[in-house]
């Protein structure tokens, strides 16, 4: 990918606002599929719960595979050529923009986010290829006409569009509320665009009591759900197969399937709208 006048950002001078004195999911996550993007902090709380629930780090490493598969179908088998990824945490390798351009090159992708330690790494996450576009919204998840609004100045809502929401909705705390975040979301783009969410599971003691201690950490708190509760993301679309699984069985590869965890507390889907 090379620099190009495609990349925009809307973002402010955020550095200063960046508290290193507590956990923070983006980099813990960053730490624990591999990148430097963290403190010690960060670092602390990873192997703390790497001893409480060893397979978090496969949730978090299978999870991006899921991320890939996913825009892969869609750009390649789908033809979509927009995406919206809301919640977008720091950049690793293969990131959104990187898959569908990959597969299209005039993929045109928003990112979505409102955390400083993310905007401080808006340039890196701003690369783009020149036929395509990549741009950065400072912008809230709990307020979807809003992102909406500023990503029309990117992507064109009379055509389909992928809406990514990838380990984020765990953070807001209310189901409900969550759910109605994902229908005002989904709400605004038309016919013919995708939902791709996956999201941590209460579906172990190991993972729940990884949740707990996370939670207790002073970071911002992240809650496992069910996966009735994750399915009711879907309500009103079509699924695409093989439906709401674990991560590693949405449409696997070989590759995926010889290197991580068969079984991780993890479910995704994708979803068409009608």
């Amino acid at each position: 990918m090379s620099d190009s006048p495609s990349q925009t950002t809307e973002t402010a001078g955020t550095p200063g606002r960046i508290d290193t004195s507590k956990p923070h999911s983006a980099r813990f996550w960053n730490y624990f599929v591999g990148g430097k993007d963290n403190y010690e902090v960060d670092r602390e709380i990873g192997d703390h719960i790497k001893e409480i629930f060893p397979g978090l780090v496969d949730v978090a490493v299978t999870s991006r595979h899921f991320l890939g598969r996913a825009v892969r179908h869609l750009a390649g088998e789908q033809g979509i050529r927009q995406f919206l990824d809301v919640g977008t945490g720091l950049p690793t390798a293969d990131n959104t923009h990187q898959v569908a351009q990959r597969v299209a090159p005039d993929a045109r992708i928003v990112y979505v986010d409102n955390d400083p330690v993310v905007l401080a790494h808006a340039n890196a996450l701003l690369t783009s290829t020149r036929e395509g576009k990549t741009a950065y919204l400072d912008a809230d998840l709990y307020d979807p006409e809003a992102v909406l609004a500023a990503a029309a100045g990117t992507l064109d809502f009379s055509q389909p569009v992928a809406l990514m929401i990838l380990n984020t909705l765990g953070h807001v705390a209310d189901y409900e509320q969550a759910r109605d975040l994902v229908r005002r979301l989904m709400a605004g783009l038309p016919s013919g665009s995708y939902l791709v969410i996956s999201d941590s599971t209460a579906t172990s003691e190991g993972m729940i009591a990884a949740s707990e201690a996370y939670n207790a950490s002073g970071a911002v708190p992240y809650y496992v759900r069910s996966i009735d509760e994750i399915g009711g993301f879907f309500e009103g679309l079509e699924l695409v197969e093989p439906g709401i699984v674990q991560v590693p069985e949405w449409r696997p590869n070989p590759d995926d399937s010889a290197n991580f965890a068969a079984s991780v507390d993890a479910y995704c889907g994708v979803g068409r709208k009608q």
